[in-house]
């Protein structure tokens, strides 16, 4: 009788952390949430950087702000400040001086510059597969077609849809992910900070991104690239 394998469920995500990209290499599958409400200041339009002066996070504005609500496919981003700009000269004044900047910015440069997208999770999807693309990665992502309680998931399904969240008393322990250590452009300044934007990792590691993904790994099978 074959053994049937476990799959993970993610949130949409701009940017994602190292530990949202660490389930991606883990799993034959991927399920990105679709069908879910909205859920406010958590990754779903938000990403965090080290810059100079320490932690920034970046945040997609959008319709209606601090009163978005409904699904989250039906999110539309706001043009009414200039975030884009913004937020590319953010990433360029924190890794610019960074070993593989300037080989990864020209694929991330277009989405900051002229291309608009309406819906926050279009945008998404399109910025994690070019990232994925750069990191020489294929994974197999499939989307929900409805919308199910944590209670209500198959056993077989490892759901990280909340557990991955931007703020400390609302992140989840990961007994499966342990975050090592590498060189950032601001080591000197404030130490090792972990599980930032995958930007951070790839700007600073380069093609050995994905061997650092996988020391991260704890108490899973590891997949082959």
């Amino acid at each position: 009788m074959e053994t049937q394998t476990k799959y993970a469920l993610l949130s949409s995500a701009y940017l994602a952390p190292v530990q949202y990209f660490t389930k991606l290499i883990s799993y034959p599958e991927i399920y990105i949430e679709t069908c879910e409400s909205y859920l406010k200041q958590s990754y779903r339009n938000r990403a965090i950087i080290l810059t100079a002066n320490g932690i920034l996070q970046l945040s997609v504005p959008v319709g209606d702000g601090p009163r978005a609500k409904g699904s989250i496919k039906e999110i539309k981003i706001s043009y009414d400040q200039p975030w884009q700009q913004m937020h590319w000269r953010g990433i360029s004044s924190a890794y610019n001086n960074s070993p593989f900047f300037e080989y990864y910015a020209d694929d991330l440069a277009p989405f900051y510059q002229h291309k608009k997208w309406e819906f926050l999770i279009d945008f998404n999807l399109e910025l994690l597969n070019t990232i994925l693309k750069s990191l020489r990665l294929k994974t197999d992502l499939k989307f929900t077609e409805d919308y199910h309680l944590a209670a209500n998931l198959p056993e077989l399904c490892d759901d990280f849809r909340y557990s991955i969240h931007p703020k400390p008393q609302k992140q989840e322990s990961d007994k499966h992910f342990s975050p090592m250590p590498y060189i950032q452009v601001f080591s000197e300044k404030w130490g090792f900070v972990p599980n930032l934007s995958i930007l951070d990792l790839l700007f600073n590691e380069g093609p050995q991104s994905v061997s650092y993904l996988r020391s991260c790994i704890r108490d899973r099978a590891q997949n082959e690239e």
